[in-house]
């Protein structure tokens, strides 16, 4: 297995090779924006009903906000490559100044067919207002998730459609989640360049008057079960409406079956035939190290005639917490996980291509993590679709405010809601992270206020998904939280084996140690027997001094050379791996962003150290085995 995964990262597609077959909008355009949800046509299977908008749309700033509608345009003043952002170099604009609004247009021609055309835009940072044919249709708020319009009465008899867009995204406004995206004019510190307006895949979709919208999956490993919602859409369907639904695992099937639609939905459980013993089960349960996918496919008649075709998938796997430890599928699994900001240099939040997100996952997996914290942003759909299928763990965590302040919290919360429901289904995700080291709630220690949002978002989120741990603070100063989330950047081998090893009382480490001049839980939260990770530590930086720009370099400490990164890691890694009390951690981080030199890679995927020896430093240690403890 070892061996495959560093072919597989060595030998991992590279994109500059590619350039003279496909273009980067082609590489994009080829996959499907929606894995979880992919509509086939119900008259030519071999052809997805789905057309990309990505590529050149006209754009213009309107920086003193003079525009309110398509028609108060006099000029666009710039050609973009959409979704890139025009901060972007590959948006064509590079622009990376303070821009609060921005406007797109595009026209294309009408897709044939009869039925509803729905508008699909994967991001748009911050607010979103758009016109179809110069009718306004809508608006979305938050910039991390995605929407969808009914366009189909503002189409016109011309065969053509055009689209408006205007993005709203203040660039100085700390009280709406914006993660990295840096508030000053240049990155600094820990922050990134911004990103506005449109930022993932546009594209439109031809569906029937009623079609399927939604569906959720929710697998019961203990009744060896697949809980299945699905909700139909469009117009309200009449009498005589059926689902036909199929699960499968390669040629394997494990269900077939027909059901009634009642008030526009479905809602079932599917039980499978439990072979009870675990040598068996294990052939159809996920796990990074098997990550067994089961396929859905559904259909929709209406009085015997086929209206709508999606093809799902969906995995037999649980996450929970036992005591001290993190259990998948019923065992205790040590989570080695590394910090993944999702950034690249030419493209910022956006992939440059769906390889790219592919080479990630693969990376991380060739390097000896089972998984990655995705650190301060809701990834493209494609990332996780990739880690579903490849085997990869993922952290979701929602990007932060910054300020505390009713409007806020109003954003956040509604932002995160959509979150949960666009990913909730990918079997990658094994833990939801609403709040990251108090930011957003500054004054948590000292106000019942910071301390009410912190525990009402926990809840919250228990109830929108109930199968998976929450992490309500990572860091530090925790109150209701599954993982107890400690980050700790000493880089001393030594000083964290004394901080956390087998001398150190449980009740010492919360009464004494404060990583960061941080509480570790709050007065009245105490510990009460959680997992404890080490959520964030290392972040050792690589900054020669003849590189350029060496001096605005960042990490946490700093290497001269890379045998003394690969002497550094190797010994910390050591250390991290056989403190006992740790049921898994999280390094910081998987590649160079920005000023931040401190990745495992360069910004360009390059490794800084052969594979072998990260992959061989990140599963030393005696107390776990690379898939349980």
């Amino acid at each position: 297995m070892e061996t495959n995964l560093l072919e597989m990262a060595n030998n991992a597609v590279d994109l500059k090779s590619h350039a003279d077959k496909k273009t980067t909008l082609e590489l994009i355009d080829t996959a499907y924006p929606r894995p979880q949800l992919r509509r086939i046509s119900t008259k030519n299977s071999a052809r997805s009903p789905w057309q990309s908008l990505n590529g050149v749309w006209k754009f213009a700033f309107d920086d003193q906000g003079k525009c309110t509608r398509p028609s108060d345009l006099s000029h666009w003043t710039h050609d973009i490559q959409v979704p890139y952002a025009p901060e972007s170099i590959k948006s064509g604009i590079a622009d990376t100044g303070f821009h609060p609004n921005c406007w797109y247009e595009k026209e294309f021609a009408t897709p044939p067919g009869e039925g509803r055309l729905l508008l699909h835009f994967g991001a748009v940072d911050y607010l979103a207002r758009v016109w179809v044919n110069d009718q306004y249709i809508g608006e979305h708020e938050g910039g991390h998730t995605n929407f969808t319009m009914d366009i189909t009465a503002a189409l016109n008899n011309r065969g053509t459609t055009k689209v408006t867009v205007w993005a709203q995204d203040d660039p100085q406004d700390l009280a709406k989640p914006r993660g990295k995206q840096d508030w000053q004019l240049e990155p600094h510190s820990i922050w990134y360049p911004r990103t506005s307006g449109i930022w993932q895949t546009v594209w439109i979709e031809p569906v029937a008057a009623t079609y399927i919208d939604h569906i959720r999956w929710t697998p019961d490993f203990e009744r060896w079960e697949i809980g299945c919602y699905a909700a139909l859409a469009g117009n309200a369907p009449a009498s005589g409406i059926q689902m036909k639904m199929k699960l499968t695992v390669g040629d394997r099937v494990l269900a077939n079956d027909i059901y009634e639609v009642f008030n526009g939905e479905v809602n079932r459980r599917i039980s499978l035939s439990d072979p009870g013993i675990d040598d068996y089960r294990n052939e159809l349960l996920w796990s990074p190290e098997k990550p067994t996918i089961i396929n859905a496919e559904i259909e929709l008649w209406d009085n015997g005639q086929l209206v709508d075709k999606v093809i799902s998938y969906t995995a037999m796997r649980t996450v929970s917490i036992q005591r001290d430890r993190f259990m998948l599928n019923g065992r205790p699994y040590y989570l080695r996980l590394v910090l993944d900001q999702g950034y690249w240099a030419e493209s910022l939040m956006t992939a440059p291509n769906d390889l790219a997100l592919r080479r990630d996952v693969e990376l991380a997996k060739a390097m000896g993590f089972n998984g990655v914290r995705k650190h301060q942003k809701i990834e493209d759909p494609r990332f996780l679709y990739w880690a579903d299928v490849l085997g990869l763990l993922v952290w979701e965590e929602m990007p932060s405010a910054y300020r505390f302040s009713p409007k806020a919290v109003a954003r956040m919360t509604h932002e995160w809601m959509e979150v949960i429901k666009r990913d909730v289904n990918h079997p990658c995700i094994v833990a939801w992270v609403p709040f990251n080291e108090s930011w957003g709630v500054p004054n948590l220690v000292e106000t019942q206020a910071h301390r009410n949002y912190v525990l009402a978002m926990y809840h919250l989120t228990k109830t929108l998904d109930p199968t998976r741990p929450v992490i309500g603070n990572d860091g530090w100063e925790s109150t209701d939280t599954d993982i107890l989330a400690i980050h700790d950047y000493d880089t001393n081998p030594q000083h964290l084996t004394q901080r956390y090893g087998p001398e150190v009382k449980l009740s010492d480490l919360f009464n004494r140690q404060r990583p960061g001049g941080r509480i570790l839980t709050l007065d009245n939260y105490p510990h009460q027997g959680q997992p404890v990770m080490l959520t964030e530590f290392g972040g050792i930086a690589y900054a020669p001094e003849d590189q350029p720009d060496a001096n605005k370099a960042w990490g946490y400490e700093r290497c001269w050379n890379l045998s003394e990164l690969e002497i550094k890691y190797t010994a910390l890694l050591e250390s991290v791996n056989n403190i006992e009390m740790f049921s898994g951690f999280c390094y910081t981080q998987l590649t160079d962003t920005f000023q931040e030199a401190n990745g495992l890679l360069y910004a360009d995927r390059t490794p800084k150290i052969p594979l072998e020896t990260i992959r061989a430093a990140t599963l030393s240690g005696g107390l776990c085995t690379p898939t349980s403890c």
